[in-house]
């Protein structure tokens, strides 16, 4: 069973890691059962903030709009890291947008880790509810602010060492750290002439978009030019194609 490993969390603009963004990244640093450092930070990611997320996190766009770029963090918390395992609540959803992000920043992140989903799913009644709010109600712990990267982290890793005090003489090798695989691509900056196209579509068409256009991979600008054509029909001006 391990006593030393990075519990971490990622809040993000949705579910969908090929298309939605970090917000706020959150890892807490653990030796030998105890937290010894974390590293937290809100990300700007480059596009709106829907309102669903925002009542959900209670992150806002004005509140990631000075923040940096997750590019511009992305080494310091992986050198934060280390070559310890990592431990989360779901782990593969937040370990995909961050190896994501590593590898669009031409950096390897391979890891093993501990899921306390899985843990649940094997100590908690079928008829429970598993997610981390649950979970945690379930074994006496607090959760002060949920759906926040640091508070979570933090939830995981109090979850963690209560199940592992409970549980961990029935089977031990469930506390055991095991490979997290994804195979994560490295996207592709936008073009100049996309990003051309796109500003003669906005223009065109007088559309209001608060989206970062220098951040926009060439597979969401693709996206974004469909979209406008299929809401607005195809511009009037002439000339310029993809």
């Amino acid at each position: 069973m391990t006593d030393s490993y990075i519990a971490v969390d990622v809040e993000t603009t949705g579910l969908e890691v090929r298309q939605e963004k970090i917000t706020e990244l959150a890892l807490v640093k653990v030796e030998r059962d105890s937290i010894t450092d974390c590293f937290s930070t809100l990300i700007n990611p480059g596009k709106p903030i829907g309102e669903t997320v925002s009542s959900l996190t209670g992150i806002t766009d004005e509140m990631v709009k000075d923040a940096p770029a997750i590019e511009e963090v992305i080494a310091d918390a992986l050198d934060f890291a280390g070559d310890l395992p990592l431990l989360g609540h779901n782990l593969l959803f937040d370990y995909r947008f961050i190896k994501k992000a590593a590898v669009n920043s031409g950096l390897e992140f391979e890891r093993q880790g501990v899921d306390t989903l899985n843990l649940c799913r094997i100590f908690m009644a079928a008829e429970q509810k598993k997610n981390l709010a649950d979970a945690c109600a379930c074994y006496h712990i607090p959760q002060p602010q949920a759906h926040r990267a640091l508070a979570d982290a933090q939830s995981a890793h109090l979850l963690f060492q209560t199940m592992k005090k409970l549980h961990g003489g029935e089977r031990p090798q469930a506390f055991a750290p095991a490979p997290l695989f994804y195979r994560a691509k490295r996207e592709q900056p936008a073009t100049k002439r996309q990003k051309e196209y796109l500003q003669d579509l906005i223009k065109c068409h007088r559309i209001n978009i608060t989206v970062q256009l220098d951040a926009l991979s060439r597979s969401e600008a693709s996206r974004m030019i469909d979209g406008i054509i299929l809401q607005y029909g195809k511009p009037s001006f002439k000339g310029k194609h993809l």
